[in-house]
């Protein structure tokens, strides 16, 4: 089994923002990371997820999520993304990111879980520290579906 770990974080929401991921299996380990300028934590918490998921090579083996965004898992867990599927996301933000997940989950064999932020899981953690490094670096990208729903 895959463990994939994620956190956003962003300063000011909105503000510069940043997603960290941890994925393990086995012995092996991987961190990414990735800030941006202008973003909320929402998006980045997101984001984390997805791009762990990209990261991946396989899809033969289960992937457990562990987040911190109840935004996020409960989005999964409780149905609310396929009824904004129905609704054309209607009044929803983020589309353009959860557009971006919906082929994933198809994917993946996914099970998401919900774990207490800050309160002292070690990957989760280091997802923090990850997503807070990014946010506060100076190679920030731009977040273009952000700065397009500004518009």
């Amino acid at each position: 089994m895959i463990k994939l770990y994620t956190d956003g974080a962003a300063k000011g929401n909105p503000g510069n923002g940043g997603y960290g991921t941890v994925l393990l299996f086995g012995k092996h380990r991987k961190e990414l990371s990735q800030g941006f300028r202008m973003t909320t934590n929402n998006r980045m918490e997101l984001l984390a997820v997805i791009a762990g998921l990209e990261a991946l090579n396989t899809n033969e083996h289960p992937i457990t999520i562990y987040s911190d965004s109840k935004y996020v898992v409960d989005a999964i867990n409780k149905g609310w993304l396929a009824n904004w599927v129905k609704k054309n996301f209607k009044d929803k933000k983020n589309v353009d990111l959860w557009k971006r997940l919906l082929p994933l989950l198809k994917r993946f064999n996914l099970t998401f879980k919900w774990v207490k932020g800050h309160a002292g899981n070690i990957e989760n953690e280091r997802c923090d520290e990850l997503a807070v490094d990014a946010a506060e670096g100076s190679n920030l990208l731009i977040d273009e579906g952000f700065e397009a729903q500004q518009k």
